[in-house]
């Protein structure tokens, strides 16, 4: 059951610094009630203006916000009755002009562009901080809190919004960043003493706002149904209009300081007294070689009624998470006055309301112009005449029968001048027209009006004189994007704090996921195959430094209709470009089938023209193309190895050839003279025989496939040249007994 009080006793803690349930934060909350007054008073004289100006735009013929309540006074009815009113007309010019700022802001947005900062940092890391940023502000619709703060900005002068934290799902205790919407800027009170026009160096700030008793039960169901917060101008009381059935709570952040002591040790490693860095360096024998007082700030924030904490928790980043959009502003005698466009274009809007009215009244109370005639010239036809003003009468008819004294009938009847307007009137009007323009920096050109510019680029330089006199405001809003950013990069190393897939998006749209590791030691970690291509990477936010730049231009789908008018006047001109980009030029057309259609033209082209050197790919390709060209001349010179051997091994064949066809020869000789020798010249010419063979086996033991034993048996033995104990086989034999050595 919820917890229900009179207020009775709540209302005594107040004073005391807390509920009976809150003791403990009696100082915080003492502290922080007494800055939220302060805020209120620095800010009411500001925002009485503000909230004027919010009221002056807004504007419309049922409301009568741009006429003075004196003013009205006088020019309304009287004890009820309205016959002696006077018009009270509002033809509102302001919304063109505001419009024309936040338009042209929502056509060129701003963006802000992670860089590294160190030499630690690495390209691709920050191109996955940029993909997570993108990605973070489309599931946020971050255009949305950017628009609404750019258009409080211009109206009245200051936006605000802020970043938020959420879990990615019920079932999950992954987190996820988010961009969210502050509608009402009077509902927050930022540090007054801030230099930064984005509130970077805010020491504390609040977001108050008002919930119904029955969702504050619901979300609380422990805490009193009492609030000690006070209001401010234009801080939403939406009791007025729902019979005070609400309970106002606020958002409070706010920085505790902490002074702890930075040691250096020796290689450069510094580290904080009492970190485990600085335990570990002092194991290792290193003692601090300076030491410096550091002040460690950390971002708090609670929720709460005035005089107790409802919820409680730190926040991760260094920063306050609401972002500051200002439009002009200045300090005067202390205090901080901040105004939009509306401001110094009021008196001549209502000038220019009182003109129009003025030249209403002046047309409606003239008398319409009569007929002038001569008397008895409408005798008999008076019915007609006297509804002449009412009735649509085919004609009218008069007597002819008058004369002017000397016979000649009279003139015929003719009507009178109507009233005009003066011409004074109107040029106080054109004048207090003129004055809404100048006091906006906003004229004719840029508010589409002809003028006597005729070339294009003319008309832009025209246009480009009205965009600098309002472009302060779209430079502040990119500050804050920037301030934005900034918070982002320090915060996502910190949410992003477990191995996760991050999804990221292209600056073209496209999506596609990152796997984040923020255990590793390398910013990114390559994971490639056995043939070198890189098929996976695996990125740390939390190595190296990133800082943020902000580019403001048109958005991506504008450049890409403006590249696609470049490239059409280029290929016109030039059509042989066609067989260079025409892929390019389809590609970037909308209509079905073009991708398609640029996806078969690609292939007509020159694939020297499309290749990309930088591709992981093709460079794996070439390294493969490289390997087998190495492969290929190993082989041939193998080859030649292989075919110089065959050349020298067919050599010594035709040697031992040309030996035997010689001994063959021999034999044949030794033969025909056989017969008359006796038998030691035989046997003498017999181990000349043995002894040539022998020397002849050494060369055969050299030759491939060829030995002693595979030597025909024939030669040795034709004609029975030899005995058969002398004939050689696979091993050596002696020559027999008696037989010379």
């Amino acid at each position: 059951m919820a917890y229900q009080d009179t207020g009775i006793n709540e209302a005594g803690a107040v004073s005391s610094g807390g509920s009976k349930r809150d003791v403990s934060n009696a100082d915080m909350l003492a502290t922080m009630r007494s800055r939220l007054t302060m805020a209120i008073s620095a800010y009411s004289d500001s925002r009485e203006d503000e909230l004027d100006d919010l009221r002056f735009r807004a504007a419309s013929p049922d409301n009568q916000w741009q006429w003075p309540a004196d003013v009205l006074a006088t020019r309304g009815s009287v004890q009820g009755q309205t016959i002696n009113a006077r018009p009270c007309l509002t033809i509102n010019k302001l919304p063109q002009h505001v419009l024309q700022v936040t338009n042209d802001q929502r056509q060129n947005r701003p963006s802000g562009k992670v860089i590294p900062a160190d030499d630690k940092a690495d390209v691709e890391v920050a191109e996955i901080f940029n993909g997570i940023v993108r990605h973070i502000e489309y599931i946020s619709d971050a255009d949305v809190a950017y628009d609404t703060a750019c258009d409080n900005q211009v109206t009245f002068g200051e936006g605000y919004f802020r970043i938020l934290t959420e879990y990615r799902d019920d079932n999950s205790f992954e987190q996820d960043l988010r961009i969210g919407r502050i509608r009402d800027s009077f509902s927050v009170y930022m540090d007054p003493t801030i230099q930064d026009p984005c509130g970077s160096d805010a020491e504390w700030c609040f977001i108050n706002q008002e919930i119904t008793k029955a969702e504050y039960e619901r979300e609380f169901p422990d805490a009193a149904t009492l609030s000690s917060l006070a209001y401010g101008v234009g801080d939403g009381q939406l009791n007025a209009w729902i019979n005070q059935d609400t309970v106002r709570i606020a958002e409070y952040f706010y920085i505790k300081h902490e002074t702890k002591k930075l040691n250096q040790y020796h290689g450069g490693i510094a580290a904080m007294a009492g970190s485990p860095e600085a335990k570990q360096a002092e194991m290792m024998g290193l003692k601090p070689i300076k030491t410096r007082d550091v002040d460690v700030r950390q971002v708090k924030w609670c929720k709460t009624n005035g005089f107790e904490v409802l919820e409680e928790r730190d926040w991760a980043g260094k920063y306050i998470p609401v972002i500051r959009v200002i439009g002009n502003e200045f300090e005067i005698d202390g205090r901080m006055y901040v105004s939009g466009l509306v401001r110094n274009a009021k008196d001549a809007q209502r000038m220019y309301n009182y003109w129009v009215s003025q030249e209403a009244e002046m047309l409606a109370l003239a008398p319409k112009a009569p007929f002038i005639g001569y008397g008895g010239q409408f005798e008999g036809y008076e019915a007609q005449w006297k509804t002449a003003n009412i009735n649509n009468w085919p004609y009218l008819e008069v007597n002819p029968d008058v004369t002017d004294g000397q016979g000649g009938p009279l003139p015929l009847p003719a009507r009178s001048q109507p009233p005009m307007a003066s011409s004074g009137l109107l040029q106080a009007k054109a004048g207090a027209a003129d004055d809404i323009k100048s006091s906006t920096g906003q004229y004719d050109s840029s508010l589409g009006a002809t003028s006597n510019e005729r070339s294009g680029r003319a008309i832009l330089a025209r246009e480009k004189q009205s965009d600098t006199g309002t472009y302060h405001y779209v430079d502040n809003l990119a500050r804050a994007i920037r301030y934005a950013t900034r918070q982002l990069v320090d915060l996502i190393p910190k949410i992003y704090d477990t191995q996760r897939i991050a999804r990221i998006i292209g600056i073209d749209g496209d999506t596609d996921q990152a796997m984040i590791d923020p255990m590793q030691p390398m910013p990114v970690k390559k994971i490639q195959n056995e043939q070198g291509i890189v098929i996976k990477k695996i990125y740390n936010p939390n190595v190296g430094k990133y800082d943020v730049a902000v580019t403001t231009g048109p958005s991506y789908m504008t450049k890409r209709q403006e590249s696609l008018d470049a490239m059409s006047q280029l290929l016109q001109g030039n059509p042989q470009l066609w067989a260079v980009a025409g892929d390019l030029f389809i590609k970037h057309m909308d209509w079905p089938g073009a991708q398609e259609m640029a996806a078969r033209f690609a292939k007509t082209i020159d694939p020297k023209l499309l290749s990309d050197s930088d591709d992981p790919a093709l460079q794996a390709a070439n390294q493969q193309m490289q390997a087998m060209a190495q492969e290929m001349e190993q082989m041939h010179q193998m080859l030649q190895n292989v075919s110089q051997s065959m050349e020298a091994q067919t050599l010594k064949v035709k040697e031992f050839e040309a030996e035997v066809k010689a001994y063959e020869a021999e034999t044949k000789r030794i033969s025909a003279v056989q017969a008359g020798m006796s038998e030691e010249q035989i046997q003498d010419i017999a181990m000349g025989v043995v002894a040539a063979a022998l020397e002849s086996r050494g060369m055969m033991n050299q030759m491939p496939d060829m030995r002693e034993d595979s030597m025909p048996m024939e030669m040795m033995q034709q004609d029975q040249m030899l005995p058969p104990d002398m004939i050689l086989s696979g091993t050596e034999q002696m020559p027999p007994q008696g037989m010379p050595q």
